[in-house]
């Protein structure tokens, strides 16, 4: 399963998108249950990725990460190339259409 980069606060957040090129940011509460059933989803999903990062944000420890991305609710799903959103998915995911946009922007990107 893909690598999971624990991100515990903005500055880290920050850095995490300045150093990888395609980032992909899981933001999550402790008390989401769907929250904790769909990352090892996503884990598995992004092994086919391997220019792609994970990084996962616990909402409740970094505040600041729904003002900076606008989100609402938990979980939310950002792909993230060059430090700019290419692809937002929230709780509830269709893990089909996931992918499918995942390896077109992939695709696109890497070729």
């Amino acid at each position: 399963m893909k690598k999971v980069n624990e991100l515990t606060t903005l500055k880290m957040v920050e850095e995490f998108l300045e150093n990888h090129e395609l980032s992909f940011l899981y933001v999550s509460t402790p008390e989401c249950s769907t929250c904790h059933a769909i990352l090892p989803k996503v884990r598995e999903l992004l092994d086919q990725y391997p220019l792609i990062h994970l990084g996962h944000i616990d909402a409740r420890q970094v505040e600041e990460v729904a003002e900076k991305f606008l989100i609402l609710t938990a979980p939310i799903m950002l792909l993230m190339i060059n430090q700019k959103e290419y692809l937002r998915e929230d709780r509830f995911v269709r893990f089909g259409r996931l992918e499918e946009k995942l390896g077109t922007i992939y695709e696109m990107y890497t070729q």
